[in-house]
């Protein structure tokens, strides 16, 4: 019994990961920091439910709703939603009103809420209509790039593409990252060596902030269900 929760990498540029997720006898899990917008759909007892997601810029605990079934989608990097302002979604995110057992309402448009297996294909038809939108700089400056832009502006349309810094994008992906190599069975001292930290205190540090775990935790599956990339059975 527990929280069981999958994801599985996309081939749409648009989009990062798709991720599953059932609970069974777990009311809270740890959430994770996080840098993607993402939409969410999930049932419960009957009734349906959607949500836009916002980054996340800290670790925190989040409620989960007893037998729940849940499918996400989490976009790329950069990728926003016209009619929302993704710094409005930091550490937050809003309930799409109007939602049933098939379908959704999403910047005035209804749309068949999609399954793991097609979720790529909603996100084409939120690109067509205009409702998914992204700013390229963002992937250029993400794949070292630099554009013959002021600082100040670049800095400024990562803001709004991403709502965080690129300082903070960069950090909270690199916990992340530690939080998979350590959960897989690495090293802390293999994982400081492998993502360029200064040293084990300074990896403790960032799994505190952004994970909520220490090393040994992760590396031992302990601490309770958590919402962290990994394919396997979490328990509380």
């Amino acid at each position: 019994m527990g929280l069981r929760f999958e994801t599985r990498r996309s081939d749409s540029p648009w989009v990062d990961t798709v991720w599953t997720c059932t609970s069974e006898q777990v009311t809270a899990m740890t959430s994770v920091a996080g840098v993607r917008l993402g939409l969410v759909f999930w049932r419960q007892d009957g009734q349906a439910y959607a949500g836009i997601t916002g980054p996340e810029t800290r670790t925190g605990t989040a409620p989960v709703p007893e037998g729940a079934a849940f499918t996400g989608v989490e976009f790329a990097v950069g990728t926003s939603l016209r009619a929302v302002a993704t710094p409005a979604l930091v550490d937050g995110g809003i309930g799409l009103p109007d939602t049933t057992c098939r379908t959704f309402r999403l910047d005035g448009s209804r749309f068949e809420t999609p399954g793991p297996d097609d979720a790529e294909a909603l996100v084409g038809r939120l690109v067509r209509a205009g409702i998914v939108v992204r700013d390229p700089l963002v992937a250029e400056v993400l794949r070292g790039h630099r554009p013959t832009l002021s600082g100040r502006t670049v800095e400024r349309r990562f803001r709004a593409a991403t709502g965080l810094t690129r300082g903070a994008v960069r950090q909270i992906e690199r916990a992340r990252t530690a939080a998979r190599l350590l959960s897989a069975g690495d090293r802390a001292a293999d994982v400081v060596t492998e993502l360029d930290y200064f040293d084990e205190p300074h990896l403790a540090r960032a799994l505190r902030c952004y994970v909520g775990r220490t090393a040994g935790q992760l590396r031992e599956g302990a601490g309770g269900a958590i919402a962290l990339e990994v394919d396997q059975r979490l328990t509380s």
